[in-house]
C-alpha cells in the first residue's frame, strides 16, 4: 500500500468491516509504542476536542482566586476609576435614531 501525494491511504474493506469503520465514521491517528494506530474518534468534533484541551488551561496550574486573576490581568482594584466610562449602552443611546 502506498500513501498518495496528498497523504491519503485506502483502508482495505476487510479491515474497515472488522474494525467497524463505516462511511462517515470520525477516526483519529495516534502514536502508540512507536506505531501509528488508526481508531474511531471519541465522538467529539474537532472544535469540541479543542475546547476540552483548552478548558481551564489558563488556571490549571495556579491556586489564584478570581480576584487575584483579575488584578493580574487588569491591575489593582484601587487603580480602577470610581465611575465607569461610557459602556455599550451609552454608545448605543448616542447613536439611536431620534424620534
Amino acid at each position: 500500500m502506498r500513501i498518495t501525494s496528498k497523504g491519503q491511504v485506502t483502508i482495505p474493506i476487510a479491515i474497515r468491516e472488522r474494525a467497524g469503520l463505516l462511511p462517515l465514521t470520525e477516526v483519529e491517528w495516534v502514536m502508540e509504542g512507536g506505531k501509528v494506530v488508526l481508531r474511531p474518534a471519541d465522538g467529539l468534533t474537532r472544535g469540541q476536542r479543542l475546547v476540552e484541551r483548552l478548558r481551564n488551561s489558563a488556571t490549571a496550574n495556579t491556586d489564584m482566586s478570581a480576584d487575584e486573576l483579575f488584578e493580574m490581568m487588569r491591575g489593582p482594584w484601587e487603580d480602577l476609576p470610581e465611575e465607569p466610562g461610557p459602556g455599550l449602552q451609552e454608545k448605543a443611546r448616542r447613536f439611536a435614531p431620534k424620534k
